[in-house]
């Protein structure tokens, strides 16, 4: 089997994503709703913003709308009291400092784009910042507890061989879940031993696939057929059991039901097998910039957060075990 260029099955298409007009209930108008729709066509064709951006930002932005509208202020006028009162229900309903810095990056973008088309006179946005955000550790598995999870899924069901395999390749491969998920058939070369991925900004890479998840990937395709109703097939690596691609929050939901029954006393969140991946490779040796391009980051610095996270565990290592680390 060989690579296969990704296809754009599970891409939010503009017209696919902006036909959804707002509710008689809403108290979105019209107007707002098409400069929102230009806003993320822009974002798509211009940025190429993945579709679990698009779709992260309208709502962000449409929740904005909801935010000025209860307020009694008209979103083309914004001033300072409406940026309070977003703050405000940003406070209220709780949301931590990374999630309102996303949702401040959606807005501000918006504002920008529509200054620039002419749609309002000024950007109210412009120079405001997020909340700081808290330095934390990502979280990883240790290997021992990881061998055990990825062994937990029953290997006599087709089921459990396609949650033996999603666990064993994303812990193979570094991969965001939602880069999984849009895998299909063809984007994994059995022979090459290597699988290639979609990622942030529609970024393709190709990654190396130990022999582990290899195998665990053969007896997975081998009983894949079997999950097909009345021969259709999506195309996607993944299935569920009605036949469909398998999504993102199916993922998180097997790899608790694998948790649960390799009874680790840890909360495993699915994102903790890339870093799990990612940690691992740094305990091993490996350079930080091959490290870097397995995860298809960006910039080094994102990848940086990992030597941190070996150091902070020598820093633990050596105050429980030195002599003179205490007193």
């Amino acid at each position: 089997m060989s690579l296969l260029p990704l296809q754009d099955e599970l891409r939010i298409t503009t017209i696919g994503l902006m036909a959804r007009p707002p509710s008689p209930e809403s108290p979105i108008t019209p107007s707002w709703h098409q400069h929102l729709q230009s806003y993320l066509v822009h974002m798509e064709v211009g940025r190429s913003a993945s579709p679990h951006t698009l779709k992260a930002y309208r709502a962000d932005c449409l929740e904005l709308m909801e935010v000025l509208q209860r307020s009694g202020l008209e979103p083309m006028e914004l001033d300072r009291r409406g940026i309070e009162s977003w703050f405000a229900a940003m406070d209220t309903m709780r949301h931590g400092p990374a999630s309102i810095s996303r949702k401040l990056s959606a807005v501000r973008g918006m504002y920008r784009f529509w200054k620039r088309r002419g749609i309002v006179a000024s950007n109210p946005w412009a120079g405001i910042r997020g909340p700081r955000k808290t330095n934390r550790l990502p979280d990883f598995v240790p290997v021992d507890e990881l061998f055990v999870l990825l062994e937990a899924p029953d290997p006599k069901t087709p089921l459990g061989l396609r949650d033996r395999a999603v666990l064993e390749l994303l812990y193979a491969g570094g991969f965001r879940v939602s880069e999984l998920a849009g895998m299909n058939v063809g984007s994994v070369d059995l022979k090459a031993g290597q699988a290639r991925v979609m990622g942030k900004g529609r970024k393709e890479r190709i990654v190396p696939v130990g022999s582990k998840a290899l195998a665990a990937l053969r007896i997975w395709l081998d009983v894949r057929p079997s999950l097909l109703k009345r021969g259709l097939d999506p195309g996607a690596l993944f299935l569920n059991f009605r036949g469909g691609r398998l999504t993102v929050r199916s993922v998180g939901r097997l790899i608790d039901n694998a948790v649960a029954k390799a009874a680790l006393i840890r909360h495993v969140h699915p994102h903790a097998l890339r870093h799990s991946f990612a940690t691992h490779l740094m305990d091993g040796g490996a350079d930080l910039r091959d490290i870097q391009e397995l995860l298809g980051h960006a910039r080094l610095s994102t990848t940086q957060k990992y030597t941190h996270v070996t150091l902070a565990r020598l820093q633990a290592v050596y105050d429980h075990s030195h002599p003179r680390a205490k007193g």
